[in-house]
């Protein structure tokens, strides 16, 4: 008989509820060694092997990029181009997008347990659309510098292609679109400068994430060719919202480095304050609700907005060694409560 390949992990875990159910007399001692026999342990973790890979591949394509304009016969092979119209990069690049896509599509239609040539096969199209869009804005240009309508165009390609595909990467790549969009419309309409209805960058990308959050929570639900993309939206609205708000938390609501470096940062406690309190509030939710995501992003923003406030407020008030002791031993807890809630987690 075919035996089950299980992870060491995945292996302890199920030897673990098997002795858990043989204590309790729910399994005789005899169909406890009889299912103990049905499991194996993989000699070798070639799903980890396949992620890795193909993310250095990834990696070195891009990598392969900038070594081209470093290579000086590449570079004046690449000055024959100079003078080829954007028009011709265009339709290139979004031919080989189409290219990526179809493949992509194939694959995950003939070979859907191959997630990660697919998903790289998916990424490679994303890519390639961005470059096809990208000359587009140069053709299109007419002095106006106003690239939003690209960005906007965008994000429907972005957004049909992940409906049509059923690609979560691709709908990751709807929504990173959707904020530089929100942040060129935004900056167009201030003429260029950092205040946009007397709100900078990390003020509206807050309430940007918190409007996304929002939405995934309770919008995106009812839309059934979305649904699928709820939990990708939640994460993302939330990386969004946390990290705008701890940028909050450091520069205040300033549209300039000089006005921000003449204040003290005491002056602008109250969004230290409600980024820790926000932080703290979606770790103790996630805990409570199980949920993992909501969890692990408020306990490391919490722990983060917690470090910030600590280097802003002692780095110049108190000796170097204590101040790097305090640190340690402030990490060394952190490090037990972690290591509670992850055998709490465990337990359950």
């Amino acid at each position: 008989m075919k035996k089950l390949d299980l992870s060491k992990q995945e292996k302890e875990v199920v030897e673990t509820a098997l002795s858990y159910w043989q204590e309790a007399d729910r399994l005789s001692s005899e169909k406890v060694e009889e299912l103990r026999g049905t499991i194996d342990e993989k000699s070798f973790e070639w799903k980890v092997l396949a992620r890795y890979a193909f993310w250095i591949a990834l990696v070195s394509l891009i990598f392969a990029v900038f070594s081209l304009f470093a290579d000086n016969t590449l570079v004046r092979f690449i000055e024959g181009f100079y003078e080829t119209p954007n028009i011709v990069f265009c339709l290139f690049f979004g031919v080989v997008a189409v290219v990526f896509y179809f493949l992509g599509f194939r694959n995950k239609s003939k070979y859907p347990e191959k997630t990660f040539s697919n998903e790289t096969l998916m990424l490679a199209g994303a890519f390639s659309t961005a470059a096809c869009i990208g000359f587009l804005g140069q053709i299109l240009d007419r002095g106006t510098s106003n690239y939003t309508l690209c960005f906007l165009l965008s994000i429907v390609i972005y957004a049909v292609l992940s409906v049509k595909l059923d690609s979560k990467l691709i709908w990751v790549f709807t929504l990173v679109a959707l904020g530089i969009w929100f942040a060129t419309e935004t900056a167009y309409r201030s003429n260029w400068g950092f205040k946009f209805w007397g709100m900078n960058y990390p003020l509206r990308f807050t309430i940007f994430g918190f409007l996304l959050t929002a939405f995934a929570v309770w919008g995106q639900p009812r839309i059934n060719a979305l649904r699928p993309f709820q939990s990708t939206s939640y994460v993302i609205g939330l990386l969004y919202t946390m990290i705008a708000l701890w940028c909050l938390s450091i520069f205040g609501n300033y549209s300039s480095f000089d006005d921000w470096s003449q204040v003290r940062q005491y002056h602008i406690l109250y969004w230290g304050i409600l980024a820790v309190v926000l932080s703290l509030a979606l770790a103790l939710y996630g805990m409570k609700t199980k949920d993992n995501a909501s969890r692990d992003i408020g306990f490391v923003f919490f722990i983060l907005n917690l470090y910030t406030r600590f280097v802003e407020y002692l780095w110049d008030n108190i000796n170097r060694t204590i101040f790097f002791l305090v640190l340690a031993v402030s990490f060394w807890f952190v490090g037990r409560w972690a290591e509670k809630i992850w055998r709490k987690d465990d337990a359950s």
